[in-house]
């Protein structure tokens, strides 16, 4: 262990935990977990009896016939809740307006342009949403979508997108998500697949001061395939956009459509019954299409964001997850895990850093936000703009602090509980993925103990362990493989128009277990450091180590903000290390800086874990959510052309940069 864990951990250690208090900790059936052994007691409990555990979690939710089995699992197919039938947009929207809340706030959204004026704000009350839903839902009915027909949103941020999701949720036609970042052939590749025949749009979304020409990809999209029968355009920004007659309609026509109230009630859905698709890009291939079910979906997500983030209705709270809906994060934790929980949504449309480095922490103060969810990337970007930009602002109404998306390097997580946390807010951690539906271990405020670069220990129900290809737990602080040993409700119900490549991908690797992809470790206390994908994972002269900790190890250096770790060929060592850099302002590239940075990894990991290859770059190559696409850097530290799947990749320049650089 270097120096610097070792101050982390005394910073952090088990007597400086954030104290338990009325405001804090997590409850299931009215007991709250206000300590570890609480925690680890109900753990073991929800482990042992899972059927019991669940059951009594999904009693939160409102379900229109219960079921007669909990659990029905044979590897790998897992049900859940057998026999009962409920709605997801009745238990985020409907419940709520019944029970007297219709009048409290659902949704805040914010849009980006800004310059010369106010920020464009708008309020959406329970009532309000559900008026709107229904008002959209009867449209997609009147347009012939119903229960089972899969609907593609292609949209901005706007509170229109989440109304379309949980539109399609009450009449029971499963969603299907497509980030607005993404091109017009990822359009096709998703219709198709999907056998979706209407897409919902906007005239386009703003973004950094610009327009993203939405409804023009779209456009674009149907000239390549024949499956599109219907486009439903929101207008956003107003900019010119073509039209056909006959299959577009504006979204303000269809939901003003017809005098008096409109009636649409929430479809009675099985448990199992697909609620949404949402597509992964793979390596190779083409992406997959992961299915979630209604009724172990509502109960995962809803139980996990009330215990992760601390929700807690009528508790003047203002919950913002700075994702966006197109990606798992967005469905899962903006969408219906919180509003299932009664508590305010906060959307925002735009760039972190228009017009200014500092929007984010504008947003927290004008908002008065109280839960803040971002991703290590934006992280690392927020040191790279400066600590004078959140000090601009009164940050003090956070009360919790959460990551999710990559493994967050210790010195960003030092910085965010310094500057945005001030030292008093518990940072959530989360370890999850696009498959597992829900958060599958993280810290729970207030409770457990954290120590900066792990996601410390798994959520309630989770059987995780760090094993070997046969299944073998592997020894403290090994490395390994990170696998799930029994099915939770929220867990991915297949890969949509293909069983094989679901088994292959997700059943066998480690038998009778889930596994998609990522190696850990855990230490002596049990806590879980994921160490990366397995292809992260690098082999040095049979010296097993992980990209996150050489990667830890940079970031760490004054002049370095950023860097991608990957394994690259090597004559003697087999594997050698090669480390792409973005710097400080400050920083002066140069083989002096290299040198330096070598030595600055011996000393904070040891002599094999020095890069044999360092490159200084302006930028790294990420997806539109925020991650380094480390299989492109691999490429080309192999000197190999880069193939599989691209069309998450943000900005393409990046990587014709990359390969330009000579060293």
């Amino acid at each position: 262990m270097s120096d610097q864990q070792s101050s982390f951990d005394s910073v952090l250690s088990e007597d400086r935990v954030f104290p338990p208090s009325p405001d804090a900790g997590a409850s299931l059936g009215g007991a709250w977990i206000d300590s570890m052994e609480s925690y680890r007691d109900l753990h073991a409990k929800s482990v042992a009896d899972p059927e019991g555990f669940w059951a009594a979690a999904a009693e939160d939710l409102d379900w229109f016939s219960h079921w007669d089995t909990v659990l029905e699992w044979n590897l790998p197919d897992a049900r859940w809740f057998i026999g009962g039938t409920l709605n997801a947009c009745w238990n985020c929207v409907d419940r709520h307006v019944e029970s007297g809340h219709g009048d409290e706030v659902a949704i805040v959204w914010e849009g980006e342009p800004m310059p010369g004026g106010e920020p464009d704000v708008r309020h959406l009350t329970y009532a309000e949403v559900q008026d709107k839903v229904i008002r959209f839902a009867a449209a997609l009915k009147g347009l012939g979508i119903g229960k089972g027909d899969i609907v593609t949103i292609y949209m901005g941020m706007v509170p229109e997108l989440a109304i379309a999701c949980l539109a399609c949720a009450r009449i029971g036609a499963p969603h299907s998500v497509i980030f607005g970042g993404f091109s017009s052939q990822a359009i096709v590749d998703r219709v198709e697949d999907a056998d979706s025949r209407i897409v919902i749009t906007c005239d386009g979304a703003w973004r950094r001061g610009l327009i993203v020409p939405l409804k023009d990809n779209v456009d674009e999209a149907a000239r390549n395939t024949d499956r599109i029968e219907h486009v439903v355009v929101l207008k956003r920004c107003e900019n010119e956009v073509q039209w056909i007659d006959g299959r577009d309609a504006w979204w303000h026509d269809l939901m003003e459509s017809g005098d008096g109230p409109v009636e649409c009630p929430c479809e009675p859905m099985d448990s199992e019954d697909m609620l949404f698709l949402l597509y992964t890009s793979g390596s190779t291939g083409k992406p997959k299409g992961i299915m979630h079910t209604t009724g172990g979906y509502m109960v995962y997500t809803m139980l996990t964001s009330r215990y992760t983030f601390n929700l807690r209705p009528d508790c003047d709270q203002m919950y913002w997850c700075t994702a966006d809906v197109g990606w798992i994060t967005g469905h899962s934790y903006i969408i219906y895990g919180v509003m299932a929980n009664r508590v305010p949504t906060l959307m925002y449309e735009g760039a972190p850093n228009h017009p200014e480095p500092d929007r984010f922490w504008s947003i927290v103060e004008r908002h008065k936000v109280t839960q803040f969810y971002t991703a290590p990337t934006a992280i690392r970007a927020f040191m790279k703009w400066g600590d004078e930009h959140p000090a601009k602002h009164d940050l003090s109404s956070l009360k919790l602090l959460g990551t999710v998306g990559e493994p967050i390097n210790p010195e960003a997580w030092m910085w965010y509980h310094r500057v945005i946390g001030s030292q008093r807010c518990p940072i959530v951690d989360t370890w999850w993925q696009t498959e597992t539906g829900g958060h599958m271990i993280t810290p729970l405020p207030a409770v457990t103990p954290t120590v900066p670069g792990s996601c410390t220990l798994p959520f309630l129900g989770i059987d995780a362990i760090v094993c070997d290809e046969r299944g073998n737990e592997v020894p403290p602080n090994s490395g390994g493989l990170l696998a799930i040993r029994t099915p939770w409700p929220s867990m991915l119900r297949g890969v949509y128009g293909d069983r094989q490549r679901f088994i292959d991908t997700y059943f066998s690797t480690v038998d009778g277990m889930y596994f998609a992809g990522d190696s850990a470790r855990r230490d002596d206390r049990g806590y879980f450091w994921i160490m990366g994908r397995v292809d992260d994972v690098i082999n040095v002269s049979g010296h097993r180590l992980g990209t996150m900790e050489v990667e830890s190890a940079l970031v760490s250096h004054s002049s370095v903000v950023e860097a991608a770790v990957v394994g690259m060929p090597h004559e003697i060592k087999g594997t050698g290390i090669a480390a792409f850099v973005t710097l400080d302002p400050s920083g002066e590239p140069g083989d002096e800086l290299k040198v330096a940075l070598r030595e600055h990894v011996a000393k904070e990991i040891g002599a094999i874990a020095k890069p044999d290859m360092i490159r200084f770059t302006d930028a790294l190559p990420k997806t539109r959510s925020g991650k380094i696409m480390r299989r492109l850097l691999r490429d080309i530290a192999a000197g190999a052309e880069s193939t599989g799947d691209v069309t998450t990749l943000e900005d393409f320049s990046v990587l014709a940069k990359l390969r330009d650089d000579e060293e």
